[in-house]
This record gives C-alpha cells, sequence and structure tokens, in this order.
C-alpha cells in the first residue's frame, strides 16, 4: 500500500464533518500567497458589507431587479 493509499483510506473513515474540513485544507494548500491574499481581502469585504447591512446603513436588492437594471443599461 502505498503512503497515497494509506492517507486516503485515513480520510476516507473521517466523519463527514472532518473530511469537509480536511478537503478545504488540501484545496486550500494548492492556493498561491496572492489567491489567499484576495480570499481574505474579499472576506473582509463580505464581513462588511454584512456589517453595513445589519446596521441599516445599506438595503438588500433582489436579484431579479439587479439583472433587469443591468439589461436596461445595456451592460
Amino acid at each position: 500500500m502505498t503512503k497515497l493509499d494509506h492517507v486516503a483510506q485515513e480520510a476516507l473513515a473521517l466523519s463527514a464533518e472532518d473530511k469537509v474540513k480536511l478537503a478545504e485544507e488540501l484545496l486550500a494548500s494548492l492556493d498561491s500567497p496572492e489567491q489567499r491574499e484576495i480570499d481574505a481581502a474579499w472576506a473582509a469585504e463580505a464581513e462588511r458589507r454584512i456589517a453595513e447591512y445589519e446596521a441599516g446603513r445599506s438595503k438588500a436588492v433582489n436579484a431579479d431587479e439587479v439583472f433587469r437594471e443591468l439589461r436596461k443599461r445595456g451592460t
């Protein structure tokens, strides 16, 4: 049995939650440092937008309305 086979067998025995965590870690390990920076920036932006919404400083807009407006603009 190869090392990869052994690791795979061990991974398959994990709980579903631990498999998800492992998969996320493996996928993240493939990202370049630049991609990790980009992901962190997007996460921070998402958190900022959620905080703005929850504080009542921004409003949600229905996606259909957004796309309708974009079509009107020809974008």
